[in-house]
């Protein structure tokens, strides 16, 4: 596996193509959910994209600074391709997501806005939620936080 982290300025458009079509693949064509991807916000992100042996994208997270989604810094758009769910590439993308959050933000608690099927697998990584379950696109979700 490879990880790699991009800034808006430094992506290549193949870069951009592959996790703008995982992000599509997964949130929009198997969760059914019709909705806006692109929020404006990718600019100002940090992108970390794990590949295959093939270069395919396997996975994929977005750091977004602190004032954007939240106070604080966030991790979103976590996403697995099918072909590697269960290989623990979901964990190992959530901790480069943390370590690059504690690099850049030190002493800060990271924000995330999670889909409420995967509130465990967050609370195992140490967010704890703050919010009642609410719906957005559809899909029931749940606002967590991990203490610095």
């Amino acid at each position: 596996m490879i990880s790699d982290w991009h800034l808006w300025s430094t992506l290549t458009p193949d870069t951009l193509h592959d996790f703008l079509r995982l992000r599509s693949d997964i949130f929009v064509v198997e969760q059914n959910c019709a909705y806006s991807d692109m929020d404006g916000v990718d600019p100002q992100c940090e992108h970390l994209c794990i590949r295959g042996a093939e270069q395919q994208l396997l996975a994929y997270l977005r750091l977004v600074p602190p004032g954007l989604k939240a106070p604080q810094p966030a991790i979103g758009r976590l996403v697995v391709a099918q072909s590697a769910r269960k290989s623990g590439l979901g964990r190992a993308a959530m901790l480069e997501g943390i370590l690059r959050c504690t690099e850049r933000y030190p002493g800060q608690d990271i924000f995330l806005s999670g889909q409420q099927h995967l509130e465990a697998f967050y609370a195992s990584l140490g967010f704890v939620t703050f919010t009642e379950p609410y719906l957005e696109d559809g899909i029931q979700h749940v606002n967590m936080l991990r203490k610095a």
